[in-house]
C-alpha cells in the first residue's frame, strides 16, 4: 500500500498493508511532483497542479528566460493566475481523513498486540508524520486513544522506542492543550524528568523538547515544577557546558515557560536561578514585590548570588525600606538581612544608601517606631554592614555630615545597648566590635565611650547569660583595652566578679574559641603593675590554670584553629604580670618560684614565628634576672691564709664549685631565676637574629642583666663568649635599626669592652668603631656618655682621666 503524507509516500508494516483503503486517484496527484496535492490550483491551460510546484515552474521560466508555457500541454500561457480547486481539495481531504482513520485504527491495534521493535517504530513514525499534517490529525490521535499507548512506550526496554515515543508525543502535543493534558497524565512527567537526569544524550534532547512543548500550558508548568528535582535538573542543563546546544536551548526555554508560576520561580531561586525572582521583584505588582522580597529573605544564598542580588535589586529594597508601609519594610528588611551577610554585597548596599534608613529605624521611638522584632533585624543588618570593613568615618548619615562614628551616634548606640533586650544588645555590641576593629575609627569609639561613661555598663555584659552577648562584649572590651587599660582596671576593681567571669571563660576546656582569645587579650591589656588585679587573679587560681594551658598548648595537647596563636599570646602576657610586681610584693617571689616561671619563659623563647610570645618571654626573663643578684645564696668568703697575705698576686678571686660565676652564689632557675643555670643564655642569643626589632630588643635587655651592676661583669662577658653571644651583640650595634636598640647595644658593648682582651680584639673592627662614633655624635645625652667610655676602651678617644691623675701625682 502506498499513501501520500506531506507530499511523501510511506510504507507501513504488514498489518498496515493488509488494511483495505481507497486507492489513490490519478486526479489527486500533481503532474509535476507525482504526489497527492494538498493545495490544488488550476492554471490558464486548465491543468491542475500543487500550488507550490507550479509557482516554482513559473519562477524557473521567468529567471531562465524561457517562454511561459504549461508544463503538461506546452501551450503558451497568457497569465499566471492561479484558481484554487476547492472541490478537489475537499475531496482529497476527505479521502486522506478516511485513510488516516483506517491507519490510526491499524496503529492502535498494532500497539495493543505483541509487536517487534521494528513494527512499533513504524507505527510511531506514521503517527508522528500524521500529527505534523494538521490540528485535526492530532485531535484524531487523541480520539483514537493512542496518546496513553504511546506514553506507555516511555518505559519500553528499547532505547530507540523510547526516543521515538518522546519525539512522537511532542508532535502530538503541538498547539493542542487537550493533548498536552493527556500526555501529562499519571506519572508521565516524572518519567520525562528521569530521562533528563539519567537518559542518553538523544533521550535528554527529546525529553526536554517534549517538556518544553508541555510547558507552554500554564497549568502543566506548575505540574512540571512540582516534580521533585525537575527544576534543579533543568537549571543544570540550561547552564551545562557539555550537553548539546539544542538540549541547553530547550532547557532554557522550558524554564522561561515555568516562570509563569510563582512556585516555580521560588524553586528556581532556591537552585541558584535568581533572575526570574529579581525580575518579579523589580517589575511585578506591589503584592508580588512583597512576596518576592519576603521569600528572598528566607533563601540561603551563595556569596556570588548575594552580590548579584545587591547589584540588581539592592537600591529597590533600600527604597522599599525607606518609603514602604510596615509590611513592605518588613519584607525588605528580611531580604537585606540575607544579602548584607557578605562583605562585597554589603558594600554595594552601602553605596545604595542603606545606612541612613537603618539608623533611623533603630533610633526612632514613639508611634512610628518599628516593633522590636524588626529593630532586631535592622541591628543585624547594621552589624553585617559594619563587618564589611568600609571607611564609615567618611560616609555621611544626614545633612549634618554625621557618620556612624560620630559621638552622638555612638552615644545613641550605647544607650540602646543598655536599654534593649539581649538580641539587639548582641547585634549593637557587634557593630561596635566592627568599628573598633578598624584602626581608623577605633579612637573615635574610644573617645565616645569615655565621654559617655559607658565603660561600667559595658563591662557588665561579660557576665551575661547569653553566650553571643558575652562574647561580643568581651571582643569589644578587648579592642578598646589598649586605649582604656586604666579605666578598665578601675572598673574591674569595683566588681571583681566580672574579672572572675573572664577567668572562667579563659579556663573553659572546650577547644580554643574566639571568645577565649578575646578574654585573654583583654586581661593581658590591663595595667601590668596593678598588684591589686594580680593578687585577685592569684586568688581566683587564674595563673595556675593559665600556665597549665600554656604548657599543654606548647606540648600539643591542646589544639586550636585560627585563635590558638592570639590565645597563647594573651595567656603568656597574663602570666608575665607576675614579673612586673616582684619588687612590690615579696610574696610574689614565692609565686614565681612555685610556678617555675624562669623555666617556663625560657621554653617559650623557642616559639619561633610567635614574636609576641618571644618578646614577652624575654622581657619576663629580664625582670626575673634582675632579681637573681638578690636571691642568690652567697657563701661566706674563705680565709685567705698566711701565704695569700704574703703573696697578694696569688689572692685572685676563685670561684667555688657549684657557685654561679655571674652571681657569686648558689643559683638555680627555680629559686633565683638565674639565666645561666636555667640554660636561657643560648636561647636569648638566638633571638638576636630575629627580624623583629622588638624581639631583638627584649632579648638584648635580658642578656644585659648578666652585665649589670651587682654581678661579676667579667664573668658575665665570659658567659656571653661561651654562648657565642658577643658577635651578635656587636652586629645589633652595627645594624643600628632604631634608637632604642642602639641605646641598649651601646650599653652592652661598653660593658663587654671593659675586658682588655676583648677590647684589643675589637679595636680593629672598623664597623664597631664607626657605630660607636655615630652613637657618640647622634645619640641622646646618656648614650653619648656610654659611647664615649666605649670608644676609650678601644683607644678611639684619649683617656684624659689617666693623664690628669699622673699630672696630679707629679
Amino acid at each position: 500500500m502506498a499513501e501520500a503524507q506531506d507530499g511523501h509516500y510511506d510504507s507501513m508494516s504488514q498489518s498496515t498493508d493488509s488494511l483495505r483503503v481507497e486507492p489513490i486517484y490519478e486526479s489527486f496527484l500533481c503532474p509535476l511532483t507525482k504526489q497527492v496535492m494538498r493545495d490544488p490550483v488550476t492554471i490558464d491551460s486548465g491543468v491542475t497542479f500543487e500550488r507550490e510546484a507550479i509557482l516554482k515552474w513559473f519562477n524557473d521560466c521567468l529567471h531562465g528566460g524561457k517562454r511561459l508555457v504549461c508544463p503538461m500541454t506546452k501551450k503558451e500561457l497568457s497569465t499566471t493566475d492561479l484558481n484554487p480547486s476547492i472541490a478537489l481539495r475537499n475531496t482529497i481531504d476527505e479521502w486522506m481523513n478516511r485513510n488516516e482513520a483506517a491507519k490510526l485504527d491499524v496503529a492502535r491495534k498494532s500497539l495493543t498486540s505483541d509487536c517487534t521493535e521494528s513494527d512499533i517504530l513504524q507505527v510511531l513514525q506514521y503517527v508522528d508524520e500524521i500529527c505534523q499534517r494538521s490540528l485535526s490529525s492530532r485531535q484524531a490521535v487523541r480520539r483514537d486513544g493512542l496518546i496513553s499507548m504511546i506514553a506507555d512506550l516511555l518505559k519500553n526496554s528499547s532505547t530507540k522506542v523510547r526516543q521515538k515515543a518522546l519525539e512522537t508525543l511532542r508532535s502530538v502535543a503541538k498547539d493542542d492543550n487537550d493533548n498536552k493534558v493527556e500526555i501529562a497524565a499519571g506519572d508521565n512527567i516524572r518519567t520525562m524528568v528521569k530521562f533528563l537526569n539519567h537518559g542518553q544524550t538523544q533521550e535528554k534532547e527529546k525529553a526536554v523538547s517534549l517538556l518544553y512543548e508541555l510547558s507552554e500550558n500554564k497549568a502543566l508548568s506548575e505540574r512540571i515544577g512540582s516534580v521533585p528535582g525537575a527544576i534543579l535538573i533543568l537549571v543544570g542543563l540550561s547552564s551545562s557546558k557539555v550537553e548539546n546546544l539544542l538540549t541547553v536551548d530547550r532547557a532554557e526555554k522550558t524554564l522561561e515557560n515555568l516562570e509563569s508560576c510563582e512556585k516555580n520561580v521560588r524553586q528556581m531561586a532556591e537552585n541558584g536561578r535568581l533572575q526570574p525572582l529579581l525580575r518579579l521583584l523589580l517589575e511585578g505588582s506591589h503584592d508580588m514585590q512583597l512576596s518576592m522580597a519576603a521569600y528572598l529573605g528566607e533563601l540561603v544564598l551563595s556569596n556570588d548570588i548575594k552580590v548579584l542580588v545587591a547589584q540588581t535589586a539592592g537600591a529597590t529594597l533600600v527604597n522599599i525600606m525607606k518609603k514602604g508601609n510596615r509590611e513592605a519594610r518588613e519584607a525588605a528588611l528580611k531580604a537585606l538581612n540575607q544579602i548584607s551577610s557578605y562583605d562585597a554585597s554589603a558594600k554595594i548596599l552601602i553605596e545604595a544608601g542603606i545606612l541612613p534608613p537603618l539608623i533611623t529605624d533603630l533610633f526612632t521611638v514613639g508611634s512610628n517606631q518599628l516593633p522590636m522584632r524588626l529593630k532586631e533585624v535592622s541591628a543585624n543588618i547594621l552589624a553585617n554592614v559594619v563587618a564589611s570593613g568600609a571607611r564609615f568615618e567618611s560616609i555621611p548619615l544626614d545633612h549634618n555630615r554625621q557618620t556612624l562614628v560620630s559621638e552622638d551616634i555612638v552615644h545613641n548606640l550605647l544607650h540602646l545597648i543598655s536599654n534593649t533586650g539581649p538580641a539587639i544588645e548582641c547585634k549593637l555590641l557587634q557593630v561596635l566590635v566592627g568599628l573598633t576593629d578598624s584602626s581608623t575609627s577605633v579612637q573615635s569609639i574610644v573617645d565616645a565611650i569615655k565621654s559617655s561613661g559607658a565603660i561600667v555598663s559595658l563591662i557588665q555584659f561579660v557576665e551575661a547569660p547569653q553566650r553571643e552577648v558575652r562574647m561580643n562584649s568581651i571582643k569589644l572590651l578587648n579592642n578598646i583595652s589598649p586605649y582604656m587599660g586604666q579605666e578598665l582596671a578601675d572598673a574591674f576593681r569595683g566588681n571583681f566578679s566580672q574579672l572572675s567571669s573572664l577567668v572562667r571563660v579563659i579556663a573553659d576546656n572546650n577547644g580554643i574559641s574566639e571568645e577565649q582569645a578575646a578574654a585573654a587579650g583583654l586581661v593581658a591589656d590591663l595595667p601590668m603593675r596593678d598588684s591589686v588585679l594580680t593578687r585577685r587573679l592569684l586568688q581566683d587560681g587564674a595563673f595556675s590554670t593559665i600556665i597549665s594551658k600554656v604548657v599543654r598548648i606548647r606540648q600539643g595537647e591542646i589544639r586550636g584553629g585560627r585563635f590558638v596563636n592570639p590565645f597563647l599570646e594573651g595567656l603568656v602576657r597574663i602570666v608575665s604580670r607576675i614579673t612586673y610586681v616582684l619588687d612590690d610584693d615579696p610574696d610574689i617571689i614565692a609565686v614565681a618560684r612555685e610556678f617555675n616561671l624562669a623555666a617556663l619563659f625560657t621554653e617559650l623563647l623557642q616559639m619561633n614565628g610567635l614574636d609576641t610570645v618571644q618578646i614577652v618571654s624575654a622581657t619576663a626573663l629580664e625582670k626575673l634576672s634582675h632579681q637573681s643578684k638578690h636571691l642568690t645564696n652567697i657563701l661566706p668568703a674563705p680565709n685567705p691564709g698566711v701565704c695569700f697575705s704574703i703573696f697578694p698576686c696569688l689572692s685572685q678571686k676563685a670561684v667555688a664549685t657549684g657557685v654561679c660565676r655571674v652571681h657569686c652564689g648558689i643559683c638555680s632557675a627555680r629559686e633565683s631565676f638565674c639565666l645561666l643555670e636555667g640554660k636561657a643564655v643560648e636561647k636569648l642569643v638566638a633571638c638576636l637574629d630575629n627580624n623583629n626589632e622588638k624581639v631583638v630588643e627584649a632579648a638584648l635587655a635580658a642578656l644585659s642583666t648578666l652585665l649589670d651592676d651587682g654581678v661579676d661583669i667579667d664573668q658575665g662577658v665570659m658567659v656571653l663568649c661561651d654562648a657565642d653571644g658577643i658577635n651578635p651583640i656587636l652586629e645589633v650595634l652595627c645594624e643600628n635599626r632604631n634608637e632604642a636598640l642602639r641605646q641598649r647595644a651601646v650599653w652592652a658593648v661598653e660593658r663587654i669592652l671593659r675586658m682588655d682582651e676583648i677590647a684589643y680584639e675589637i679595636s680593629g673592627n672598623q664597623n664597631v668603631g664607626t657605630a660607636l662614633v655615630e652613637a657618640f655624635r647622634h645619640g641622646d645625652y646618656r648614650t653619648r656618655q656610654v659611647a664615649e667610655r666605649a670608644l676609650k676602651h678601644v683607644d678611639k678617644l684619649p683617656n684624659f682621666s689617666g693623664i690628669f691623675s699622673k699630672m696630679g701625682a707629679q
